[in-house]
């Protein structure tokens, strides 16, 4: 089994894509005007509006209610990262911070108060760990 996907469900996908196309660097594919997806080479970011949550089971998702997960990015420098997207960010939990196992960890909420956290490992232990994952 591979972990392939994370689907984030919005009343307004566009604002929400636009979002993590900032925070990600990259465009998004858009499957219709409902449905995107940003691919990374670890994961696959999709975003779809609140109208085709009916396709599985209506009201098993509902928009800007997540309060459980944070959406977790590795990128090379996190205090650069901060510095790009400064004024794009709404609500600021942490600025960036080395925390106690390694990494260095900006976090942030998206436009619909989804949790992100930018980090990258700065302490040979975390490089190492997340290195050997990536060759694994």
């Amino acid at each position: 089994m591979n972990f392939v996907s994370v689907r984030l469900i919005t009343d307004d996908p566009r604002r929400l894509v636009g979002f993590y196309e900032a925070v990600c660097g990259r465009s998004a594919t858009w499957y219709g005007e409902d449905f995107a997806e940003l691919a990374t080479p670890a994961c696959t970011l999709a975003i779809a509006a609140t109208r085709t949550v009916a396709l599985f089971a209506a009201g098993a998702a509902v928009p800007a209610a997540n309060r459980s997960a944070i959406l977790e990015f590795r990128v090379a420098d996190v205090d650069e990262a901060y510095g790009r997207l400064r004024d794009r960010l709404d609500e600021v939990v942490q600025a960036p911070t080395t925390m106690p196992w390694g990494n260095r960890s900006l976090l942030f909420r998206d436009p619909d108060g989804n949790l992100v956290n930018l980090f990258a490992p700065v302490t040979p232990e975390a490089v190492r760990k997340f290195d050997g994952e990536r060759a694994g």
